[in-house]
């Protein structure tokens, strides 16, 4: 990505390793406060081999977690930020149905988190959103903030601002070695490079870059099915007509989760997607998958029968994504333990992308030793017993 009349360069302020959504947005505050950042990138962008691609992604305020609803007015106010800079569209408003049993605690959190008292039967959200169909005793909270991310032209759009700031990217650079010490020496397949402040956010492969560095941390990749579903009645889902996107919270037919988009990659194909997949090697995401039976198909198929009558049974599209999930769904965003000048952003565990930009700011801030903007009780490496091994 760097331009052919630009210099290599071997010595910088800070390397940011991992050019998804998460480690572009750190890569963009630290250039917007005049750090000379170095940004690398193992694949040719764009790619889909990690977490940040695709066209679209769910933006919400209502969370069960307190700590992330805090963030998502910070979150909304930095993408219409970026839309500015850019002169881009990145975000649809559409709204959000968050479907469960009444009292279910993340549903309740959920509707206190967006402070509304309005609380949805089958009757009345069928009135309002005809495509959904709920059970019998079941509720609906919708958030009205809420809409869709263009995931792709986020990336770019948030890359893009990166290099006018003087920021420096470099793809189908696969990193090495990770040297620590009070300058950070990265070792890639084309160059060295030095700085005093080192940012990993590289996904999936987040795991064996910091046991280089004696972490070992929990996190799992999982191959995710990213599934669409043909419309019965063409139209009927589009962004053009009046459809949310959604999610479920403890329904027992969607013991994971299950999420939707309106049709906007392909269409006349709504997205819904479980929450949930199967463990997996990032080096081998790529590869066919096996012919075994897929459980998250027949969870979807299910669900869609019962509650989304207006879309076949059978996904006419499959593709695939990671998460990288820690063992309570929350991020890690922390120093090394060991190595203070060694900045960790790992496991967002499926629910990131909409965060990037504050991930980012706070990424930004602990490499800075900035006092963080928010709360980061939730998000330390030690919560985790056992993580630091040998260096």
């Amino acid at each position: 990505m760097a331009a052919p009349s630009q210099p290599q360069k071997s010595t910088y302020d800070v390397i940011v390793i991992g050019a998804g959504i998460q480690g572009s947005f750190t890569a963009y505050h630290l250039a917007q406060r005049h750090k000379d950042t170095l940004l690398l990138e193992q694949f040719l962008l764009p790619h889909s081999r990690g977490s940040s691609h695709g066209q679209s992604r769910i933006i919400r305020s209502a969370y069960p977690q307190e700590y992330y609803s805090r963030m998502m007015p910070d979150c909304f106010r930095l993408w219409q930020q970026l839309e500015a800079e850019t002169g881009t569209t990145l975000y649809r408003q559409t709204g959000l149905v968050l479907l469960g049993p009444p009292g279910e605690p993340e549903l309740e959190a959920c509707r206190k988190s967006l402070g509304v008292d309005e609380v949805l039967d089958a009757a009345a959200l069928a009135q309002r959103f005809p495509g959904f169909r709920l059970q019998a005793g079941q509720v609906a909270v919708l958030d009205s903030t809420a809409g869709v991310l263009f995931a792709d032209r986020a990336l770019r759009a948030v890359q893009e601002v990166f290099r006018r700031h003087g920021g420096t990217l470099r793809d189908g650079e696969k990193v090495l070695l990770i040297e620590p010490g009070a300058t950070v020496t990265v070792t890639t397949t084309a160059g060295v490079y030095k700085a005093p402040r080192l940012i990993i956010t590289a996904g999936a492969w987040t795991g064996a870059f910091v046991e280089q560095l004696g972490l070992s941390l929990p996190l799992q990749p999982l191959r995710i099915d990213v599934c669409y579903w043909r419309e019965k009645q063409p139209g009927s889902a589009g962004l053009g007509s009046v459809s949310p996107c959604f999610l479920t919270l403890g329904l027992s037919q969607a013991p994971h989760g299950i999420y939707g988009l309106p049709s906007i990659e392909y269409p006349g194909l709504m997205k819904v997607c479980h929450h949930d997949g199967s463990p997996t090697d990032p080096e081998k995401r790529d590869q066919a998958p096996s012919s075994a039976p897929r459980p998250d198909i027949a969870v979807l198929s299910s669900f869609i029968s019962s509650y989304l009558p207006g879309l076949e049974t059978q996904p006419a599209v499959m593709e695939t994504c990671l998460y990288t999930n820690t063992p309570d769904e929350d991020f890690i965003l922390d120093r090394h333990p060991k190595f203070s000048n060694i900045v960790i952003g790992a496991g967002f565990s499926g629910h990131g992308f909409k965060l990037a930009p504050v991930v980012g700011k706070l990424l930004c801030e602990l490499s800075l030793g900035e006092e963080p903007s928010h709360n980061m009780a939730h998000f330390s490496i030690t919560r985790f017993p056992g993580v630091l091994g040998a260096a």
